[in-house]
Parts: structure tokens; C-alpha cells; sequence
């Protein structure tokens, strides 16, 4: 960095004025409610979730519930197939 940056005064070409699209500092702020819920998640779910928690200084419920968050948002975003219900009375295989 010992070369000093010269500055000219030729144009810089055309020039666009870009919409103001990042979040406001209260939008940032704001927390989805939580609800609290009881969960049994198989042993090696949790260990690889504590082990990539450590390993990016977070908490591993907080990557699980991003996780399902990004789920439902991409379920959300795509229409599922309809889906019937089987009859109950129709036989098993």
C-alpha cells in the first residue's frame, strides 16, 4: 500500500441509482416469536449439529431451527402436488 492512488477527473461512464433494498436497523432487530416445543431427534443428528455448532462459535438449536426455517420457506415458495388422503378402508401393501 506504499503506492499513492492518483485521482483523475475523467468520467466513470453511466451511472445508475440503485433502489434502497437492504433491511431497516428495525427490521434487523426484530425476533420471530418462538414456541417452545419437545422434540426427540435421533443421537447422530445431535452430535453433528453440536460439532458444526462449535465449529462456527454458534448455537446448535439455533442451526437446527434455521434449518427448518429455510424448509418451510422453500416449501412456501414451491406448490406442492395434491396430495389425497388414503381411504382407510382401502387395503394395505
Amino acid at each position: 500500500m506504499s503506492a499513492k492512488i492518483k485521482c483523475t477527473n475523467e468520467p466513470l461512464g453511466k451511472a445508475q441509482v440503485v433502489s434502497d433494498f437492504l433491511p431497516s436497523p428495525a427490521e434487523l432487530a426484530f425476533r420471530e416469536e418462538g414456541v417452545k416445543v419437545t422434540l426427540a431427534l435421533s443421537k447422530k443428528s445431535i452430535e453433528f449439529f453440536k460439532s458444526e455448532a462449535t465449529k462456527h462459535h454458534t448455537q446448535y438449536q439455533r442451526m437446527i431451527r434455521r434449518l427448518i426455517d429455510a424448509y418451510v420457506d422453500a416449501q412456501a415458495s414451491s406448490p406442492l402436488p395434491a396430495r389425497t388422503l388414503r381411504d382407510k378402508t382401502a387395503p394395505r401393501r
